[in-house]
């Protein structure tokens, strides 16, 4: 298991971008903790592609890229992720019954892809058969 810092003995970058972290969401995660023991610019990276993706404002509001990052998780068997973003979607004012709908249409998605992957059926719908919206 890699070695977490601990927010009160971080310095520098590290230091900075758990105060930023913090900020954000009342806590610094397991998973910047870990990454800033290993290496501070890897977490300083990884902190604004969050920031960049996730929190700023978007096509896509904050509850659905938190349902989509916890179906990814899931998909990838992720349980820290997986349990991560669930918690976020929760936070973010997702409702019990829209993360227990994403999960179903997780498995029926992942079993489809399954049985079309293993018969090999090849597509007949591609984007470019609708009128773009401009």
């Amino acid at each position: 298991m890699t070695k977490l810092l601990n927010e009160d003995e971080a310095t520098g970058k590290a230091k900075v971008v758990f105060d930023e972290i913090k900020e954000a969401f009342g806590m610094v995660p397991n998973f910047f903790l870990a990454q800033g023991a290993v290496d501070p610019d890897w977490l300083e990276l990884n902190w604004n592609r969050e920031k960049k993706i996730m929190i700023s404002e978007g096509a896509l509001d904050r509850k659905t890229k938190e349902l989509l990052a916890m179906s990814i998780a899931l998909n990838n068997n992720c349980e820290y992720c997986s349990l991560a973003h669930e918690t976020m979607a929760l936070m973010v004012g997702a409702t019990e019954e829209e993360i227990n709908e994403a999960k179903k249409v997780i498995e029926l998605f992942t079993s489809f892809s399954s049985i079309a992957n293993s018969l090999r059926v090849p597509c007949d719908l591609n984007p470019s058969m609708v009128e773009k919206k401009k």
